[in-house]
């Protein structure tokens, strides 16, 4: 764990003096003599120890004052892997202002969603992160203002709105604030490299993004996952690309997202533009591409079963989702069944209760159907076990009515207490739904068939209590140690798709 690394100044100098991108997104380097900051991988020669300030969050350097570096654009840094690693207080607030609750509700909301005073949550941020919830937001609107002037012809006054600022004339100070550049010359600079690179304009409304990550990115368990589980209609693998649909606060979205070397390209469509930094949040959280593979891969190499499995395949992720509650109602419909099995109930659903969508660049037809959606239905038409049936129906029900609550602010241990409390619910089904909805990096699952059946074949112990005492030293990495394990199996949730 590397939380206030900022502080270490001969840590921080050294990675900059290397340029190692592995730190990108965990400090920012603020040089006083250019009043710039940078990544710390960014090319240009470092400057002096003695000219050198960390901060632990671009809003920090610029509310000092700091304006963003032009070759390494450090506010494209990957996020800090730490929001996805923790449940305390700063983690959730973080990621609720990822998913864009301060721009839609602002301070009192985030304040309300995580049942503490607003001053409470300032005083926390201002601590750990140099800014507060306000300047946080503003880095964030920077960015997405950023994007789309770059990647889009849209006018300036509809970036502005879609970018969340109040006014014009706050959007044109805060972009040349942290920029340096007006709005105008920004877009002028991003043509003039697109010309160099002979890119394409996209289609129209469609809009073209990279997605960084921290190498080593294995997208084969990833997007093998992801394709696998697929639920036609919501789903799809075409042209080299996972697809889906995306239910977001303003409207809905389609989104493809296709593996490179460097980075995961990202097609996006968005019935409101407003949607943009919400839509690339969760991207970036489906993916888990904020995380840290030197150190989850390092750990997990501690153990000589483990070694050989990550030597062979480093830097696997775990496969998320873009809606908690969407992946609750899934894992209970593939309890005890195929995979096959459980995309059939999932499409079934949908075509019934699903909303539909137009998509001109493939075959996807719906959002997935919400809890409310999913309360209102005649139990009897559901094509399931009766107990599975009871299952299903409480947890909707309880979803829709908000007694329990799946999001990126969950409460990691309250929400599995909850969920192990319904009918039905046993470890397994809490213990996917905390590694792949709640995010919780330490997630395991002792009493997986597949998990099981590695394990004696390593020589490891099979049966759940043993094989949890002995996974104690994969700590706090268990849920990316079981991605090592289910690799070593010839389905094809761990194969790219072809």
């Amino acid at each position: 764990m590397r939380n206030g690394m900022y502080r270490d100044t001969e840590r921080c100098v050294r990675a900059v003096r290397s340029k190692d991108a592995r730190f990108d997104g965990w400090f920012f380097t603020a040089v006083v003599t250019t009043r710039i900051y940078c990544r710390p991988s960014c090319p240009v020669v470092p400057p002096k120890a003695e000219n050198m300030t960390f901060h632990p969050s671009a809003a920090a350097c610029q509310q000092a004052g700091f304006r963003a570096c032009k070759r390494c654009r450090p506010d494209t840094s990957p996020g800090s892997p730490e929001w996805d690693q923790r449940a305390d207080l700063v983690a959730r607030a973080m990621r609720l202002m990822g998913d864009g609750v301060v721009d839609r509700e602002g301070v009192p909301g985030l304040a309300r969603r995580l049942g503490y005073s607003t001053r409470q949550i300032e005083r926390q941020l201002l601590a750990e992160l140099g800014a507060g919830p306000l300047a946080l937001a503003r880095a964030q609107r920077a960015q997405t203002a950023r994007l789309l002037i770059e990647t889009t012809a849209l006018p300036m006054a509809e970036i502005a709105f879609a970018a969340g600022f109040a006014s014009i004339r706050t959007f044109n100070d805060t972009v040349r604030e942290v920029f340096a550049l007006s709005p105008s010359e920004l877009r002028e600079r991003a043509t003039r490299s697109a010309r160099q690179r002979s890119d394409s304009p996209g289609a129209s409304g469609v809009l073209s993004l990279r997605l960084p990550f921290r190498a080593p990115l294995n997208p084969d368990n990833l997007f093998g996952h992801l394709a696998a589980t697929a639920v036609p209609g919501v789903e799809e693998w075409r042209d080299g690309a996972y697809r889906r649909t995306l239910r977001l606060p303003y409207g809905h979205g389609i989104v493809g997202l296709t593996p490179e070397p460097d980075h995961i390209g990202c097609r996006l469509t968005l019935g409101d533009l407003r949607d943009l930094p919400v839509a690339i949040s969760r991207c970036r959280r489906m993916l888990d591409l904020d995380a840290d593979p030197v150190a989850v891969d390092e750990q997990l190499r501690t153990d000589p079963v483990l070694a050989p499995l990550v030597d062979r395949a480093p830097g696997r992720r775990v496969p998320r989702t873009v809606d908690e509650a969407e992946f609750a109602v899934r894992a209970v419909l593939g309890q005890q069944v195929s995979t096959a099995a459980a995309r059939t109930h999932a499409a079934r659903l949908v075509l019934a209760h699903g909303e539909p969508v137009d998509d001109p660049e493939g075959g996807l037809t719906h959002l997935f159907p919400t809890p409310e959606a999913l309360a209102a239905v005649d139990p009897e038409t559901l094509a399931m076990p009766r107990t599975r049936r009871t299952t299903f129906t409480t947890l909707v029900r309880q979803l829709a009515a908000e007694e329990i609550h799946l999001g990126v602010d969950s409460d990691w241990a309250e929400t599995r207490a909850r969920l192990l409390a319904l009918p039905g619910f046993g470890p397994w089904t809490v213990d996917v739904i905390a590694m792949r909805a709640l995010g919780d990096p330490d997630a395991f699952l002792p009493t997986d068939l597949g998990i099981r059946r590695t394990a004696r074949e390593l020589g490891l112990p099979s049966t759940p209590a043993a094989l949890t005492a002995r996974a104690a030293a994969w700590r706090p990495w268990r849920a990316y140690a079981v991605q090592y394990l289910w690799a070593t199996d010839s389905h094809p949730i761990n194969f790219l798709p072809v």
